[in-house]
């Protein structure tokens, strides 16, 4: 297995905006209707207000994720996506440090997340990172299904 690199992209980056486009389709096919109907400005991505990162190995693009400044000491993780065929190699993981630590040295205390009851595979990675669940909040709050994270950095 070749190694993880993450990387910066801007949000407007063509790699981006294809995990992006896979990303939404996946939660197409897991909870119907468009997806995933947060309102989301790309400038809010674009440090120190936030960031959007990619997993690559071997020059292919893995999964991504990103986040953004959700009040002055709280930063929200948003599109955490691995393509299917990349399952498994890590790239989750490293996606989640490489967040949490871009957002302590942009002086955050705390990451948010909101997740949903089927991704398991997502709740599973939160649980064992050290996230606890946290009153529901953002877009999604009273949706049936939300489940949202917390954790101090």
């Amino acid at each position: 297995m070749s190694e993880i690199e993450i990387r910066p992209v801007p949000y407007a980056d063509p790699v981006a905006q294809q995990l992006i486009a896979e990303a939404v389709a996946e939660l197409i096919i897991r909870y119907g209707g468009d997806g995933d109907d947060a309102p989301i400005d790309q400038t809010q991505f674009t440090p120190p207000q936030g960031e959007f990162l990619v997993a690559f190995a071997d020059g292919e693009a893995l999964g991504c994720t990103g986040w953004r400044t959700h009040d002055t000491e709280i930063a929200e993780l948003k599109r955490m996506f691995i393509r299917p065929q990349a399952r498994g190699r890590g790239a989750a993981r490293a996606l989640l440090r490489a967040a949490e630590d871009s957002a302590r040295e942009r002086g955050f205390k705390r990451l948010y997340l909101e997740s949903g009851d089927r991704q398991p595979e997502a709740l599973a990675l939160y649980a064992s990172a050290g996230y606890d669940r946290i009153p529901n909040f953002g877009h999604h709050r009273d949706h049936p299904g939300c489940i949202s994270f917390g954790r101090v950095l």
